[in-house]
This record gives C-alpha cells, sequence and structure tokens, in this order.
C-alpha cells in the first residue's frame, strides 16, 4: 500500500430528503385540525426555504413541523438558518429559511489550523467549499475525524472519500 491516505471534510445535505421532509409538512399541514381554513404556503428555492402563514403561532408550529421530519430524515438542524418573522400583507407573516451549504472560508481556515496543530503527522489543504486532509496512517486520519466530530460548530460537517 504506497502512499497517502486521505478523506475530504465537508457540508453537505441531501436536497431530496429535504425536499421529502417539506412534502411531508405539507401533508401534515393539510391533515391537521389546528391548520383548518389556514393559509400555509412553504416554497423551497436554491438556497432557501420561504414559508407564509396567517400568524407567528403558526410559524413556529411549521417550524417545529421541519425540524421533526428533517430530524426523521436524518437531516442536520444545522442546515437551517431560520430568518425573522416579518409582516408581508394582507396579514399574513413570512419567514426566511437560508438553507447552509459548503464550509465559510473563516471556518475552513479555523478546522485547517486545528488540524496542523493537534496532528502534526496529517496535513491539511483548503480546496474550495471543503477541505482535504490526508496522512500516511489511517489510525491518525481517523483521531482527525473523531476530534472534528467533537466540535460544536454551526455547519453540519461530513467525512468523504475516504481512501
Amino acid at each position: 500500500m504506497a502512499g497517502d491516505s486521505s478523506f475530504d471534510v465537508v457540508s453537505d445535505f441531501d436536497e431530496q430528503e429535504l425536499r421529502n421532509a417539506l412534502d411531508q409538512v405539507r401533508r401534515e399541514v393539510q391533515q391537521r385540525y389546528d391548520f383548518k381554513g389556514v393559509t400555509v404556503e412553504l416554497t423551497q428555492g436554491k438556497t432557501e426555504l420561504t414559508l407564509l402563514t396567517d400568524d407567528e403561532h403558526r410559524a413556529a408550529a411549521v417550524c417545529d413541523l421541519i425540524k421533526s421530519k428533517a430530524i426523521r430524515r436524518n437531516l442536520s438542524l444545522k442546515i437551517f438558518d431560520w430568518g425573522k418573522v416579518e409582516p408581508a400583507g394582507g396579514n399574513k407573516v413570512r419567514q426566511a429559511i437560508a438553507l447552509r451549504r459548503g464550509l465559510p472560508d473563516d471556518l475552513a481556515r479555523k478546522l485547517s489550523k486545528l488540524i496542523r496543530d493537534e496532528f502534526p503527522k496529517v496535513k491539511s489543504q483548503i480546496q474550495g467549499e471543503a477541505i482535504r486532509v490526508s496522512g500516511k496512517s489511517k489510525d491518525e486520519l481517523q483521531k482527525v475525524i473523531v476530534r472534528l466530530r467533537e466540535l460544536d460548530e454551526d455547519v453540519p460537517l461530513q467525512f468523504e472519500n475516504f481512501r
């Protein structure tokens, strides 16, 4: 076995699973008694969700539904950046929910520095919105993964392409 082993640290989510979770939320809203006759529009864009409903209490209830369905579909709650509930005219309120994807530059630099400081036998390179971590020993790489999982960051971390 010649050469280095490596893996990528990324922050991403499965869009299809998110779409399925939102479909479940829409179906449940149609079935629930407390939502009879209430406007609930949940639209998914490329980088955000938009929730339009009658009042703040309904918006909070739909947010709870989104969270529960996302957890059941193995989506991290860290992908959601909950915006403020704002009036939208016509006695409605709107909430923009941003979707986090990719590692921000400052977080990538922080993680790369942490890896370099704590694991001298391992190299880390920032590649766009991911970090490539490589080293001779797979055991060292697994220790890096364990250490990164212990961190409490704002974004969900996944580890891909372990070779």
